[in-house]
Parts: C-alpha cells; structure tokens; sequence
C-alpha cells in the first residue's frame, strides 16, 4: 500500500513538474478577468521561447536589428532588468511565428479583436493604464485602470535604439498592413485614447498582452 502511495504522489509530482516545463517561464497566467466577452492576460509576455521550446532570438545590442525579417526579442534598453516589470519586446515576426509565443490556450490579438476591446471601452483607453506614476511619467491622462488591465508604459525597440519608456507603450497585433508594416494599439501618457495605428514597422520592438482562446 506505501509503495502505490508512493508511486501515485510520485506521479503527481512528475505531472506537476511537466506542467510547470510546458508553460513559458516568466508568463504569469492569472488573468485580469473579462473585459466584456474577452478574457486577457494580466501582464505583458516576457517569455524566452516559442511553445514548442525553441529559443526566440534575444538581442542584447542594436546591431542587426533593423534589417530582420526573423524573430527577435529584446529588453528595453537591453537591460534584462527591465523584463520583470514591463515584459520582453517582440518584433512582428516572432508573435506570427507558428510555434506561437503564447502559452497554450492563450494567442496574440489581431487588429479585430483590440477593436472590439476598444469598442467595449468606448474609446477609453484610460481604463486599462496603471493608476499614478509610479511607472507612467506625470500627467497619466484618464488613468483609471477600471478593468485592472494595468497597461505599464513599456516603450518599444525602434529600427536602431530604444525609446520611450513611461511614455507610451504598444501592443502588436497579428494583423499585417503591408510587407513591412502591421497594426498596433497604444497608449499615451498624454491623453486616454487608445489608439490603433498601421505606420509601425515590422521589425520594430513592441510589447504582447495574450487574449484567451
């Protein structure tokens, strides 16, 4: 009788253990809760591998950045530091890529559905800023954080150097423009609007906010 104890919370711990392999290090999946029909991830991806294992290209220096048509990944200003508050920056590539950069049951949003959560706010993207300025830079326009979405102004990873951050912050979606141009939603500390744009470039550095399968 020990030994099939033994053997089952053996078994157990081994379950446990694969779970805790196969989600991404670094993704924290408690959610924000619905947002109208959605139901969205709480804080930014930061994760260093696609779901099957594989490694997302890490940069750590400007060098080479803006001629990809591959994934990268970096962290604002290259300092890792930086990872554990506002997430890791992705270039259009890596969050299209099919081993997906999600944890399994969750995806990067298209244009269509950050319009639909943009539709549910009433144009009012304060309601998903972090309240203050701790991390937003004075005056956090309309910062009500109304759905505890708690948007952090993360910046992005341009062509050559970093910019921005506890200005703005955007969010890829997987909804190409053209070639070398996608859609993005983003974030002011200037105002509450929240805005969708297709002017942004495919191989620059944005932040991910998971949706729900």
């Amino acid at each position: 009788m020990k030994k099939i104890l033994s053997v089952f919370v053996t078994g157990i711990l081994c379950v446990q253990l694969l779970f805790a392999q196969v989600i991404p290090q670094g993704y924290l999946i408690g959610p924000t809760g619905m947002i109208g029909s959605q139901l969205w991830a709480s804080k930014n991806l930061a994760v260093t591998t696609f779901k099957n294992g594989n490694a997302i290209p890490n940069y750590t220096s400007s060098t080479g950045w803006g001629s990809l048509t591959t994934p990268a990944m970096c962290s604002y200003n290259f300092d890792a530091n930086n990872d554990a508050v506002y997430g890791k920056l992705y270039n259009w590539y890596a969050v299209t890529d099919s081993r997906g950069v999600c944890p399994a049951g969750w995806h990067v949003p298209s244009d269509a559905e950050f319009a639909t959560l943009n539709t549910y706010l009433g144009g009012d993207g304060g309601a998903l800023k972090e309240v203050g300025t701790t991390h937003w830079i004075t005056p956090n326009t309309g910062a009500t954080d109304k759905y505890k979405f708690t948007a952090l102004p993360a910046g992005y990873m341009g062509t050559t150097t970093p910019s921005n951050l506890g200005n703005v912050t955007y969010f890829w979606t997987t909804t190409s423009y053209d070639a070398t141009h996608a859609y993005t939603w983003s974030l002011s500390k200037d105002n509450a609007a929240f805005t969708e744009s297709a002017s942004n470039t495919k191989v620059g550095g944005f932040s991910v906010r998971c949706l729900h399968d």
